[in-house]
């Protein structure tokens, strides 16, 4: 693969990433909110970030574009995640 193919790929795997991570933190929102166990909610919020470090850790091993570009990608989803909750509020 290319610089510039690994690069693209990487910011889609990014974007993919990031769009079920802030899926998996809009449900640990509404189960907080809607008083749910403690438990279940911090289970969630610990499965995120340890998913999160998992894959920004395997990005790293791919090297500096990689990283950046699939943390551009997570970025967007972020930008993207902001977007739907500010209209659905």
């Amino acid at each position: 693969m290319t610089g510039v193919s690994l690069a693209s790929a990487a910011a889609l795997v990014g974007l993919v990433f990031g769009l079920v991570y802030f899926a998996a933190l809009l449900r640990t929102v509404e189960l907080y909110t809607k008083g749910r166990s403690g438990l279940t909610v911090i289970a969630l919020t610990l499965g995120r970030i340890a998913v999160a470090i998992a894959f920004f850790s395997l990005a790293v091993r791919l090297g500096a574009l990689p990283l950046l570009s699939s943390f551009l990608g997570f970025l967007l989803a972020r930008v993207l995640a902001l977007r739907v909750a500010r209209r659905t509020a």
